[in-house]
């Protein structure tokens, strides 16, 4: 049975979908005013990892995440840039795109963006006119009377008495109450702006996301999601004006990842710890394989607790990475082609039972590096891992990681032999030197065999000695 820690409830609940076998997700997605950062990252990563075990497990999930392509931020970024809000946003959305297949993100069922859906959000305001929660202010903009849905604080734990308006929300004094947040904004001189009831204007942030959930969804479904900073005011707003719209029930669970930190301090541009995900992937000569070690790093922590990106983190799960593609390089055909493992495979109970328990990732990589070792023990000793194989696989697959080339990531593919790869040697002389250290050993000449590996270790070069004499080396990047 699968358990997720529901944030409306504050602990952890067996989850029971609303339809047998089916799965409604929606997560808040990207404003895309900007390059994409650690934080977006972890956005990304846990919930395409979220959803690919729901998925491991038979249901069938509808994912959708939403893009906000028109938002503050972005007017006035375009206005900075003079050019066109769309040009600016496609730009992004198209950058974000490449960022989550270098992640290895599978893309959602659907992508809805705010402007897509102005005609949803203009009838959802409309609902709650009439039904006495929206009100026009004499400046024009629409709000949302916070203090007539009964209920508004639940999510947060915050007690109304005490709001403070969240950052997005205006301050001004054209609310009837200072708590109120606003709905509709009425348009200003050269801004983008759509024909509504209230004027020509545009949506508030919090609206968009309701619209566009129970558009692509349902006006109740299972999972809404998205990063802890956007508990309150955000998903606190998105419940109060949905149900009242609605009448009904918005999510049965609200999961929530944690913040990401950096060298234990909070990301923060102020700050100068700010990183965009490309910068990052500019570490590696190989942004793919880059990637694939932010991921690891990502799921080493699990996805509520805070996330400390650093140097040592990244270097870690590098090596966390490597240790696994070197078994898949072993494997060779034997890891491409290995069968479903059996469903009374002690390995995949493990993993099974890690997994759905609120998806703790690191207790799942911990099964994984068990299995990781036996296969090692077992393939030392020419004896039978097949079950041991099966498990490897899925569960890879299952996380998102090692499905790269081995020799690629673990960088002992080269194309060109002349390419000089240590020093000043080719990977032609390099591989011409082990070879030589390989034929020393078999003639027990110890002291030449030491000298050769002396020399290509103190040019950056790891050696691996297998069975049988063989070899496989990499550079250190």
């Amino acid at each position: 049975m699968l358990h997720i820690y529901n944030s409306l409830s504050r602990k952890k609940e067996e989850f029971i979908p609303i339809k047998a076998g089916k799965i409604g997700l929606y997560v808040c997605g990207m404003t895309v005013y900007d390059l994409c950062h650690l934080g977006h990252a972890r956005v990304l990563v846990v919930f395409d990892m979220a959803v690919r075990y729901m998925r491991a497990l038979g249901y069938k999930v509808n994912y959708v995440r939403n893009i906000t392509d028109i938002d503050d931020k972005i007017i006035e970024r375009a206005i900075s840039n003079k050019e066109d809000y769309q040009v600016l946003t496609t730009r992004f959305i198209d950058a974000m795109h490449e960022d989550s297949e270098v992640l290895n993100v599978l893309p959602p069922d659907l992508e809805p963006r705010a402007t897509s859906h102005i005609d949803d959000i203009i009838n959802m305001i409309q609902q709650l006119e009439d039904k006495g929660y929206a009100y026009q202010g004499e400046l024009g903009d629409v709000y949302y009377r916070v203090r007539k849905f009964d209920n508004y604080g639940r999510l947060s734990g915050k007690d109304i008495d005490e709001l403070r308006v969240g950052a997005r929300v205006e301050k001004d004094n054209d609310k009837e109450d200072p708590v109120d947040f606003v709905l509709w904004k009425r348009a200003k001189p050269d801004e983008p702006h759509w024909a509504s009831p209230w004027g020509e204007g545009r949506p508030g942030w919090h609206i968009e996301c309701s619209a566009m959930s129970t558009q692509c969804i349902a006006d109740h479904f299972d999972i809404h999601a998205g990063g802890m900073d956007l508990q309150f005011p955000h998903h606190e707003n998105e419940i109060a004006q949905t149900e009242a719209a609605t009448g009904c029930t918005f999510a049965n669970f609200w999961m929530h990842n944690g913040y990401v930190q950096i060298d234990k301090e909070k990301m923060s541009k102020s700050l100068g710890n700010f990183f965009t995900i490309r910068e990052i992937l500019a570490q590696d000569t190989q942004p793919a394989r880059m990637g694939e070690v932010i991921r690891f790093m990502m799921l080493a922590s699990h996805y509520r607790s805070p996330l400390n990106y650093s140097g040592e983190a990244l270097e870690n799960a590098r090596l966390a990475l490597d240790r696994l593609y070197k078994v898949a390089d072993r494997l060779e055909t034997a890891y491409l082609d290995a069968a479903a493992p059996e469903e009374d495979n002690n390995w995949m109970k493990r993993f099974k039972q890690a997994m759905s328990d609120d998806f703790n990732t690191p207790e799942a990589l911990a099964v994984l590096f068990d299995v990781t070792r036996t296969i090692n023990k077992q393939l030392d000793c020419a004896a039978d891992c097949a079950p041991e194989i099966a498990a490897f696989k899925v569960m890879c697959g299952t996380l998102g990681i090692v499905y790269q080339d081995p020799a690629s990531f673990l960088g002992t593919s080269i194309s060109d032999q002349s390419e000089i790869v240590a020093g000043d040697l080719t990977a032609a002389e390099v591989q011409n030197l082990l070879e030589e250290r390989s034929a020393a050993k078999n003639d027990k000449n110890w002291a030449r065999a030491d000298e050769i590996r002396d020399q290509l270790v103190a040019l950056g070069v790891r050696i691996e000695d297998k069975p049988g004499g063989e070899f496989s080396w990499s550079v250190k990047r």
